[in-house]
């Protein structure tokens, strides 16, 4: 699993470095981003453009004020 804290990454930037993040990742494993906000706008942008997206293993909680922890899971081959 890899985790990629991007609160501290200028918006503008966020999702170009976590789609990067994600093409690294091998088949099966799991992207697990910490953000400010729920990514929604992310997981659409995923679901819509990412075939290797695990649409069915995302997962998102709130881990305090301003911390969401969201998994983004790259499908098994």
């Amino acid at each position: 699993m890899t985790t990629l804290d991007v609160r501290s990454i200028p918006p503008v930037d966020r999702h170009p470095t976590i789609h990067d993040a994600f093409d690294e990742l091998e088949a099966g494993e799991t992207l697990t981003i910490i953000n400010d906000h729920e990514p929604k706008p992310l997981f659409y942008e995923f679901q819509a453009e990412v075939d290797e997206f695990d649409v069915d293993g995302y997962a998102v909680e709130q881990a305090e004020a301003g911390k969401f922890v969201a998994e983004f899971p790259k499908r098994a081959e």
